[in-house]
């Protein structure tokens, strides 16, 4: 491993070495269950006393460095760092970790096969063998995020929207098809199956993994931010770009900062009428005010016991929302009963409790054990949480139920921002007639025009699906409806809940109200709403209606879930009826109905809200092994539409230019055999100017293709028909589409231009241009370009493309208040040195408009990790920032162009 690059712009691949004799060997040991002996690397033999204080997510690092110790890769002195945890917690020590498998979903998923397909390619135009371009670890790709609500509120409409599916992307997915055959270890879980994490939980995750005999703990990477869900199983793994996971396949390891762990206490019981939703959103705000960008959180505390195992995943799911790597809840008896309920074999379950115990990786709460050492502490007590929402535009923003009404109007005409829309007062009173079904109705601020049970974060979690169920039968025995204006949804993220859904016999209930299983896979949280009733559309443009999502997810940026929504909540399935029923936000639930029952007579919502031990009741006789098991089995088969794509074959991929969903991608086309080294930038221009919590959806739109955009032109270019543009994410395999939509998002607050949207000034012209164009004329003119942009840079999801994106476009150098963790990577991945403004400053701060021409000298001197670097202004001013190359391998990987020429480089070398 390159521990340190002397010359930054000439870079020294390392030789390869042969296999090493593991210095550790000597803590193998035998592990007996039942009938079955395994072995493992048993790390209480390394006498430690230190091991006893080390959090369980910090010993997961140690068993891995212990057990891939080669002394070249993972070293003794490696193994030492992680156990001197509590001294270099803080430092930021390098350490390097291997994952034990890859977790890949199709949107993302996607573009990571192109690159392998496309890696194939430049390694055998560079006469080697492509073959050598294949996983070293298992890898599952769950087809999970094609679901585009275009059929709801009626009873097939799964089958519709599958099959419709199936015709819109069978090209992307007969790409997909090839890939499960031309690389090694590699699955896929077809669509239709239900979403990546739900089937990660249920299904794909170990815990422990035994191979060949050889017992060691789950681990894994994602291309997903939310792969943190699978931590409340007691894995180990967290989200990363395409770019990294990548590498992770082809046997890098990931050299990460060895992590700060904070430690969350938790107490008490959660009251009776409250929901894991609402906990959730409880922690995300107070671990967002604690601070935890970068950082383990660890939970643990009396009231750990309380919590389920799908309230836990709950928590677990929304780390990228508090900012963590992780949020971890070590293994205890809740977790084994969670592996037997869901199907794991009665010798899997075993050998995962006796492993971990004799590990010292187990929580006995009837042992009582000396608690792990953390860098900072912070507690909930349960009994304190209370119903909540959180919005408009962000996860973290929590609203108690209670005060929703009144912070709602009081954003109407609160300035533009996070929680404001900036309407005058005359403006907070528009509403809009309009007419739909022979009826004429008005809407108003805060009217519900989507109501969406949907995403992992929920649909895995029996208590709230069967709580939104039960809330609909009362609704429904009340006699109340939903109006046709609200477009409902439910999106279970597994066939389970639809078993125990129909067991209990509340489906009838949810399809009575409009809450008719739309498919199995990611919706509205991902953007795949669909369209709004066109009336409903009008009427929101006539009257710039501040229409309202309620939604079970756990993203609600600005033009995520729907372009035409622009208040979005995150709330419970329960919550996500109630909304719906009152068919707006403006309400308070203690003093107003939600509406009136057959009787005439008013009814509130503490009328239909089930208490926990009803909604217990339920689940104890409706949630079954059997479901889980009778599910899984065919989880590999797929549908029949599916089985009938035929698939290209061969360990090269034929590209077609005239594909429009897979395209060769540029990024190792003209690469050479020598690294290019790390290159100066200068005189840039400013492409776009940003301010704070620009996220990846802002950067790299997953949602619908606008008409008249420049990814538009290019598909009608080609004879695309608008009604088939599908969403950015389905064309995630197509560079041309994607590039195109870098920064394509209609919310997009750029400095240069007036109002938000994709539109930016090209400086040396003085004109306005859609931010594609400026870009590609800053090319075409030979100009260095940057980004700028505020705190968070790079929030949300973990997309690749929101930095191929701006690769393709010509950015050399972004400078940012702060990155969130993955995006950051993600540059580094693609060649795009970060640089971060000292704390305090900003271009303001120094007087500048980001008009200017900026340089940086990168190569007069050795580049070190973390270093402060002179920024020179056309107007002779400068100021200082520091190079966010956090480990001495980045360093490798910017001279290399990215991570991805270096394993190909690295291959080539290896191969000769």
């Amino acid at each position: 491993r390159t521990k340190s690059v002397n010359d930054a712009s000439r870079v020294v691949i390392p030789k390869l070495i042969p296999m090493r004799k593991n210095p550790y060997d000597h803590l193998r040991t035998q592990l007996t269950v039942g009938s079955e002996v395994y072995t493992f690397y048993d790390i209480t033999k390394l006498n430690d006393p230190r091991l006893a204080k080390l959090p369980y997510s910090i010993k997961v690092l140690l068993e891995s460095a212990v057990r891939n110790c080669d002394e070249y890769v993972v070293t003794k002195a490696d193994v030492e760092t992680i156990l001197n945890w509590a001294e270099n917690n803080t430092k930021q020590v390098e350490i390097p970790f291997k994952p034990a498998r890859v977790l890949l979903q199709d949107f993302t998923g996607v573009p990571s096969v192109v690159d392998l397909a496309a890696m194939r390619s430049a390694v055998h135009r560079l006469g080697g063998d492509p073959d050598k371009i294949n996983p070293a670890v298992p890898v599952d790709l769950v087809v999970d995020h094609s679901v585009q609500v275009d059929y709801f509120g009626v009873p097939d409409a799964a089958l519709r929207n599958q099959k419709r599916e199936i015709e819109r992307n069978s090209e992307r997915f007969q790409f997909l098809k090839w890939g499960s055959t031309a690389f090694e270890s590699f699955q896929i879980i077809p669509p239709g199956s239900g979403i990546v994490h739900q089937v990660n939980l249920e299904y794909l995750a170990r815990v422990v993994f035994d191979k060949n005999g050889l017992l060691y703990p789950d681990s894994l990477v994602g291309t997903d931010s939310h792969t943190t869900m699978i931590n409340g199983l007691g894995v180990t793994g967290w989200g990363v770009g395409g770019i990294e996971a990548e590498s992770v396949m082809l046997g890098q390891s990931i050299t990460m900062v060895l992590p700060e762990v904070v430690g969350f206490r938790i107490t008490g019981t959660l009251p009776v009428h409250v929901t894991a939703t609402d906990l959730v959103l409880t922690v995300v705000q107070r671990l967002r005010e604690h601070g935890v960008v970068g950082k383990f959180v660890e939970f643990f505390g009396s009231g750990l016991s309380e919590l389920s195992l799908a309230d836990r995943a709950t928590i677990g799911n929304m780390a990228p929302e508090y900012g963590a790597t992780m949020g971890f809840f070590p293994v205890d008896a809740r977790t084994i009963e969670y592996l037997v309920q869901t199907g794991r074999s009665e010798q899997c379950c075993a050998y995962v409790e006796k492993y971990l115990r004799a590990q010292t990786m187990f929580i006995d709460s009837e042992k009582k054990v000396e608690e792990p050492s953390y860098t900072t502490e912070i507690g909930l007590d349960l009994s304190k949480v209370v119903p909540s929402v959180a919005g408009p535009k962000r996860p973290h923003d929590r609203i108690p139920v209670s005060d929703l009404q009144k912070e709602f109007n009081k954003s109407l005409t609160h300035k533009v921002g996070f929680h404001g829309f900036g309407l005058s007062d005359e403006q907070a009173k528009t509403t809009a007639d309009f007419d739909l079904n022979g009826e004429t109705f008005t809407l108003k601020h805060g009217d519900v025009v989507i109501a969406a049970i949907t995403s992992c974060t929920n649909t895995s979690n029996p208590a709230v699906m069967i709580g939104a169920g039960l809330v609909c039968k009362k609704a429904v025995e009340k006699g109340l409806t939903v109006e046709p204006f609200v477009k409902t949804s439910l999106a279970p993220g597994s066939h389970v809940v639809t078993s125990y859904l129909d067991r209990s016999g509340l489906s009838p209930f949810l399809d009575q109200l409009g809450f008719n299983t739309v498919g199995y896979g990611c919706t509205s949280c991902i953007g795949n709403s669909g369209d709004l009733v066109p009336e409903v559309s009008e009427a929101i443009a006539k009257g710039d209606i501040v229409a309202s999502a309620v939604l079970s997810g756990n993203r609600n940026f600005e033009g995520r879930v729907h372009s035409e929504t622009r208040a979005t909540f995150l709330a419970s399935p329960p919550l996500v009826v109630a909304y719906a029923l009152a068919g707006t936000v403006d309400i308070d639930f203690e003093t107003q109905p939600i509406g009136k029952g057959k009787d005439g007579k008013d009814v509130f919502l503490r009328d239909i809200w089930p208490l926990a031990n009803e909604i217990q009741e339920v689940i104890s006789t409706a949630v079954l092994k059997s479901m889980f098991t009778d599910v899984y089995k065919s989880i590999t088969d797929g549908t029949a539409e599916w089985n009938k794509l035929v698939a290209p074959e061969g360990v090269l991929y034929p590209w077609s230019d005239s594909s429009t969903y897979i395209h060769h991608p540029p990024f190792f086309q003209t690469m050479t055999l020598d690294p290019p080294g790390i290159t100066d930038v200068k005189n840039a221009y400013v492409l776009i100017n940003m301010g704070d919590s620009i996220t990846t959806d802002h950067i790299s739109p997953a949602g619908r293709i606008a008409r008249k955009s420049p990814a538009a032109k290019y598909l009608q270019a080609r004879g695309v028909n608008p009604r088939d543009f599908n969403t950015y994410g389905a064309r995630r395999g197509n560079d041309e589409v994607m590039v195109r939509g870098t920064f394509a998002n209609i919310r997009l607050v750029n400095k240069f231009i007036a109002k938000p949207g994709p539109m930016t000034l090209h400086i040396p012209s003085g004109e306005e241009l859609p931010i594609f164009d400026a870009a590609d004329r800053y090319r075409e003119a030979g100009q260095d370009t940057i980004l700028v942009a505020g705190a968070m840079y790079g929030s949300g999801s973990s997309r690749d493309w929101a930095a191929k994106g701006p690769h393709m476009q010509g950015v050399k150098l972004v400078i940012a208040t702060s990155y969130e963790r993955i995006h950051r990577s993600n540059l580094v991945g693609m060649g795009i040195v970060p640089l971060q403004f000292l704390d305090g400053e900003s271009l303001e701060s120094h007087g500048l408009s980001g008009k200017e021409q900026f340089s940086v000298d990168l190569t007069s001197k050795p580049l070190k990790v973390l270093q402060l670097v002179t920024v020179e202004v056309s107007n002779g001013k400068s100021f200082q920032a520091r190079l966010r190359l956090d480990t001495a391998i980045e360093l490798v990987y910017i001279a290399h162009g990215g991570i991805l020429h270096y394993v190909i480089r690295q291959i080539l070398k290896e191969s000769k």
